[in-house]
């Protein structure tokens, strides 16, 4: 482990008041670190060249490579994204170019030797690379917006070494509902809690086709219904890949104690966020005011499915900037030991075989003591620090996502023979 890192790392440990940490809980923690298959389950691709707001301070991607090589990342889910887009045939294919383009953009930071990373589309890939000492990257596709209205569009993905499916991210599609049903600025209302009441047909068939080529059914972002159902529908565990815990904090992106509980009766994985917008004291109603009173001063609905929501209406870049600046400050002093407290929850209700972890880097997380990557040590200090066994942080750094993974692969050979 770098210089640099151990020292970021005491810093932590003095800050988040870790004070009774013994040198031995230090060397552990790395000595683990530095053996288990680390992954982190969901983040965005930055696109070189590209502008971009997520970016860290350094101007780099928050999972570059020289970052996931500085905290000991061993892996990465790397998701190509795609926002709202007109449900039109030219919406549909503006939504699959976005796709295609960032798919794009992974290949190649794969491709590119000075990375030293492989794009791993089998669990035999990924865990060859780990012992011969390489990171790797894993496809993923977030909202099947992407697909048009085509089942047989997954088939294409797949092909192309996608191994992630999520079906919908901002707002609702052909194949299920959102968690986030989008705000309509010029209209001034929001598209309807439920479209399809959970999932279309579509939306079965896509979980069904899924299933059958051996992919991993990613259920963050949808809504309640269509969570409970896609795991109805499911045939082999699914994961969560970006969401925390709804009893600790109330926004809709988060798992209702009934998703965590139907997520583990399908043997699946909730990865928890360092994502401020999910973790915050929900239950004060100062700070839902407070809240509230920002976003009217910045001009954007009062209403809000998570503190930061409908930013990207703010066309003024230094209201834009006053507003984010102004939330983080109300959300107050959010850092790792406010991330863990949400795994803690998922572990005890739920059980450590079915939680992990999943950053949403490059698309607004970052929190005090794990802001990028390079933070991932600190994680794994954390569970030492918490009481976690060394058997048990493997599940979590990476061991539960390789079980779904190989489940899954498992699922389409059966469909082979």
């Amino acid at each position: 482990m770098n210089k640099t890192l151990c020292t970021i790392t005491t810093l932590l440990i003095c800050s988040l008041g870790w004070t009774d940490e013994s040198p031995d809980a230090l060397t552990r923690a790395k000595a683990l670190h530095e053996r288990i298959v680390a992954i982190d389950a969901h983040a965005d691709i930055e696109i070189p060249g590209q502008p971009s707001s997520y970016v860290g301070p350094d101007g780099l991607s928050k999972v570059a490579p020289e970052k996931m090589r500085a905290g000991g990342l061993d892996a990465v889910v790397m998701a190509a994204a795609v926002g709202p887009k007109p449900r039109t045939a030219a919406g549909y294919v503006e939504a699959r170019a976005i796709a295609e383009s960032e798919l794009s953009a992974i290949v190649d930071l794969a491709a590119d030797p000075a990375n030293q990373i492989i794009l791993a589309t089998t669990t035999d890939m990924l865990l060859e690379a780990h012992r011969a000492g390489q990171r790797a990257v894993i496809l993923g596709l977030q909202n099947a917006l992407i697909l048009g209205r085509k089942v047989n569009a997954i088939d294409d993905f797949f092909a192309a070494g996608v191994r992630v499916f999520a079906l919908t991210h901002m707002g609702h599609n052909a194949f299920a509902d959102s968690s986030r049903p989008l705000f309509n600025a010029a209209l001034g209302t929001r598209e309807a809690t439920a479209e399809h009441g959970g999932l279309s047909d579509l939306g079965r068939g896509a979980i069904r086709r899924i299933n059958a080529l051996g992919g991993i059914v990613d259920i963050s972002q949808l809504s309640k219904q269509a969570a409970l159902q896609a795991m109805t529908v499911s045939t082999t565990p699914v994961i969560a890949s970006h969401s925390n815990a709804r009893a600790l904090t109330n926004v809709s992106r988060n798992l209702s104690d009934e998703e965590l509980d139907a997520i583990a009766a399908t043997g699946g994985v909730v990865h928890i966020a360092p994502f401020a917008g999910y973790l915050f004291d929900s239950s004060d109603p100062k700070l839902d005011a407070a809240i509230r009173s920002v976003r009217r001063n910045a001009g954007i609905d009062e209403d809000y499915l998570y503190p930061f929501e409908l930013y990207w209406e703010i066309k003024d870049g230094a209201i834009k900037t006053e507003f984010l600046t102004a939330v983080r400050g109300l959300l107050g002093p959010i850092d790792l030991d406010t991330m863990l407290d949400h795994l803690d929850y998922v572990a005890k209700r739920i059980g450590v075989d079915h939680v992990g972890i999943g950053t949403d880097f490059n698309h607004g997380s970052g929190i005090d003591g794990y802001q990028d990557a390079s933070d991932a040590l600190n994680v794994t200090l954390g569970l030492v620090h918490r009481g976690y066994s060394d058997a048990d942080i493997e599940k979590i750094w990476g061991g539960n996502f390789i079980r779904v993974w190989q489940h899954a692969e498992r699922g389409r050979a059966a469909t082979d023979t």
